[in-house]
């Protein structure tokens, strides 16, 4: 773990979060994104985040200056990347962008740099053929919100490195997380598990089994979930997690084959907490009550 540079590719909701994960704890990390006003986004709310760190005494206010400090903003990718020892994928969960991002930066990278990927679903093995050095490419999967979560899943493709490995290992020691090590498989642990839940949660208010508030609370109150399957969604985004549905149908079968909702949600353009609208509405990101889907 003695990285000199890291990149992260990708300004939106996970990456904001991977940023931060790696600058509050003193590493100098460079954010990469086309728009510069998603950067910016990303900027102010890490802001936010650190700002109310400080208030509960998590941080003091010198930690989160420098946390700031440490994050340098990129806009040319190949620039961004060159030298890179670390670099964490988030752009897009459409294997054709991770694919032309890695073929992009591969050439520019340090000689023993490390790519990963957050994919919560997609082939690393896939993704890592891109790399002229397939060892070097592992899946980093983090969770939202990434700042509260604990958990990184550390995914081993086909060809890569058990060195990569203990060095990820090590990484997500030093910025506080737990890993875990999955073998690649569709959806690796997590996400297999949560698309069924979320899909069937789906279907259940689609056929009106009960209102989203009450399946949320369900799952809340009944078996311990930090947050209700719906709610998840929502902050997960729906599109998200249509195109996680529909690669696991595909790799797996009729069982996760997506609800219809789910495809009417996206198809509407509700797809969630980031538009203010998904199974619930929102105002400044927060979820007005009441205001669930009561059924299809």
């Amino acid at each position: 773990m003695n990285a000199n540079k890291i990149l992260v590719v990708g300004a939106g909701l996970m990456g904001r979060g991977i940023v931060h994960a790696f600058a509050v704890r003193g590493h100098p990390v460079t954010l990469f994104d086309v728009s510069r006003e998603a950067i910016d986004a990303t900027l102010a709310d890490i802001r936010t985040v650190t700002g109310e760190a400080v208030k509960i005494g998590k941080l003091t206010e010198e930690a989160a200056a420098r946390t700031l400090d440490l994050i340098t903003p990129g806009t040319d990718l190949v620039e961004s990347a060159r030298g890179a020892d670390l670099v964490v994928e988030t752009a897009s969960e459409r294997l054709s962008v991770k694919i032309d991002i890695i073929q992009a930066i591969d050439p520019v990278l340090a000689g023993d740099a490390i790519i990963t990927t957050n994919t919560s679903a997609l082939s690393i093995t896939e993704i890592a053929a891109a790399s002229a050095n397939p060892a070097r490419v592992a899946g980093m999967h983090f969770f939202n919100p990434v700042h509260k979560m604990k958990l990184v899943e550390i995914v081993r493709g086909i060809a890569t490195a058990d060195s990569v490995v203990e060095r990820l290992k090590a990484w997500s020691d030093a910025i506080g997380k737990t890993s875990i090590v999955v073998n690649e498989a569709p959806g690796f642990t997590t996400s297999r598990m949560s698309a069924m839940l979320g899909n069937e949660a789906m279907h259940m208010l689609e056929s009106g089994v009960a209102t989203a508030e009450d399946i949320d609370t369900a799952l809340r109150l009944g078996l311990g979930h930090p947050m209700g399957p719906l709610e998840l969604g929502d902050m997960t985004g729906w599109d998200t997690r249509l195109a996680v549905l529909q690669y696991l149908h595909q790799s797996l079968g009729e069982k996760f084959r997506p609800c219809p909702l789910i495809t009417k949600m996206v198809k509407s353009g509700r797809t969630g907490r980031k538009v203010g609208h998904g199974v619930y509405r929102y105002e400044n990101g927060v979820k007005i009550p009441g205001s669930g889907l009561r059924s299809a």
